[in-house]
């Protein structure tokens, strides 16, 4: 297996422009506890780590992987909820010089089997049991069915049917002596992330130490983050988001993360207030979940200073409600695991920037609109948009993905649709591929779903192609309704007339839902619906 790794061409330019240092991840953690031993690192379920205990754990768990033979530049696979021991794990594989790699819960043995296959993983991570599933005994069918699996750990208290698995807990314990030294550079492979998978297999997207450093070294100036800012996490770890703020961002501005493994808006909100938090990155449920149950209690403020809301849709008219009734500034982000987040707002910016359009470059990071001819295009116009900067991949593990990726000179091709306004702000209208294509006519989807997502009887909202042999495509709008009501078509559309709506655009079809396909970071898997109403 070859992982990418920077070009000395990338190395070169972004360290003499200071945006990539010689900082390991994990080194961050380590300043913390000699620093900050008895402050608090991480809280889960009342129980706190202090940022002395953590670094202990890891040089542990770090150990423990080496005598389970975890050599430099390996890829460690693991698939924990948001609890502290997946905190420790991360870190640990990073100070073996080898690279993490974690997986949402949700996966099952399909999608583990194909990552664990594509990484040539050795050693699989999993809990015991968690949610009614027994994680051990499906590490334990892996390891029969693939070959390069040769160790499975469980983590937890719950029954497992795998009983050749090692425990996690009684190997850090017996684990001997600090681990080995390896020699490392920030320009190493860190981490392995493959993406949710909304229209295929996922891609193994490859971060290094600099890239991820910068992406969090940037996000701490911009939103100014100081040990102050209590980080409540809800964002799965197996997601870019979770890991990054969970597992790296608080040790490094010193700051306690609180941890939430399954999300409920009841326990949400209920961690905020008892621990007091200020800063939070989440996709949209969380920040409808949180306003929803925040109204429910009566609650006219909250303690979070700053929501970065991104990974999915984010409707305005959610920004601006939840600004003003939490009493908090919530920007729109832009990004993706590829390259994290070149565009949001900072309390600096005007509201109707953070609540109507994704941001402007909040760093290094540029940007271009790029026409379907090659051509680059100007403000208001909507085309591809690219990127480059120090946070961008190196590039994908499966090196056949790489090409139709990147530009011949270098930049990203998102597949996202958008355009600047005069003052530099993006706006996203819609995936490349996300386009109902109706009698010749191209729509975009997200246009139609900002719109219905302010009608009363509209709680959340899918459009999607629904096929038709006579126009190709006709628009459906997929509804979860509002507590107690009933959405109507004819009421739909007459709302968007009254909007001045082009004809065309206008939802021919109506589906009531009771939820949406989701993927781990919140984004809707349209692929499902699509699939659904072929049916239909």
């Amino acid at each position: 297996m070859h992982v990418p790794t920077p070009t000395d061409e990338a190395i070169a330019h972004w360290t003499s422009t200071g945006d990539w240092v010689d900082e390991l991840l994990d080194g961050y953690l380590a300043r913390a506890a000699r620093e900050i031993p008895d402050s608090p690192a991480v809280i889960r379920n009342d129980v706190t780590v202090t940022f002395g205990e953590l670094d202990a754990q890891v040089t542990k768990a770090a150990a423990m992987l080496q005598s389970c033979g975890v050599l430099p530049g390996e890829v460690v696979t693991w698939q924990l909820p948001n609890w502290i021991e997946a905190i420790e794990l991360h870190n640990a594989v990073l100070r073996c010089g080898a690279i993490s790699n974690p997986v949402v819960p949700i996966y099952r043995e399909r999608e583990l089997a194909f990552i664990l296959r594509q990484a040539e993983s050795r050693v699989l991570v999993v809990p015991s049991y968690f949610r009614k599933f027994d994680y051990g005994q499906m590490g334990a069918r892996l390891q029969a069915d693939i070959s390069t699996l040769q160790t499975v750990i469980t983590v937890g208290d719950g029954p497992t049917a795998n009983k050749a698995a090692i425990d996690y807990k009684s190997a850090c314990i017996n684990a001997s002596g600090q681990p080995d030294t390896v020699a490392r550079d920030a320009n190493q492979p860190a981490l392995l992330l493959f993406t949710s998978g909304t229209t295929a297999n996922p891609k193994g997207v490859v971060h290094t130490h600099n890239t991820l450093g910068y992406k969090l070294r940037n996000e701490i100036a911009v939103w100014d983050l100081t040990s102050d800012d209590v980080i409540y996490m809800p964002s799965p770890v197996g997601h870019i988001t979770g890991i990054s703020m969970a597992a790296s961002l608080p040790q490094m501005i010193g700051a306690p993360a609180v941890l939430q493994d399954v999300w409920s808006a009841e326990e949400g909100v209920d961690l905020i207030e008892r621990y007091r938090c200020k800063f939070t990155m989440g996709a949209t449920p969380f920040l409808h979940g949180i306003l929803t149950e925040s109204e429910k209690r009566g609650l006219s403020t909250s303690s979070l200073r700053l929501f970065v809301c991104g990974g999915a849709e984010v409707p305005a008219g959610l920004v601006r409600d939840a600004s003003d009734r939490l009493d908090c500034f919530i920007t729109r982000v832009w990004g993706s695991t590829e390259f994290p987040l070149p565009t949001g707002c900072a309390p600096g910016d005007p509201v109707a920037k953070a609540a109507e359009t994704d941001g402007r470059l909040l760093g290094a990071e540029s940007i271009r609109i790029i026409a379907p001819d090659g051509s680059e295009l100007g403000a208001g116009e909507a085309g591809e948009v690219q990127v480059t900067g120090p946070e961008l991949m190196v590039g994908y593990l499966d090196p056949e993905l790489n090409e139709s990726a990147f530009t011949s000179d270098g930049w990203f091709r998102s597949g996202d649709l958008g355009y600047l306004d005069d003052d530099g702000y993006l706006t996203i209208t819609g995936r490349i591929k996300d386009i109902i294509i109706r009698g010749g006519e191209n729509i975009s989807a997200k246009e139609v779903e900002d719109l219905l997502f302010e009608h009363p009887t509209v709680d959340e909202v899918a459009v999607v192609g629904k096929p038709d042999d006579v126009m190709g495509e006709r628009v459906c709008a997929v509804v979860v309704p509002a507590h107690g009501q009933q959405p109507d078509l004819g009421d739909l559309v007459t709302f968007l007339r009254a909007e001045g709506i082009a004809n065309q655009k206008l939802p021919e079809h109506l589906v009531i839902v009771d939820d949406l396909p989701r993927t781990a970071s919140g984004k809707i898997q349209k692929f499902q619906l699509r699939q659904q109403l072929k049916g239909k």
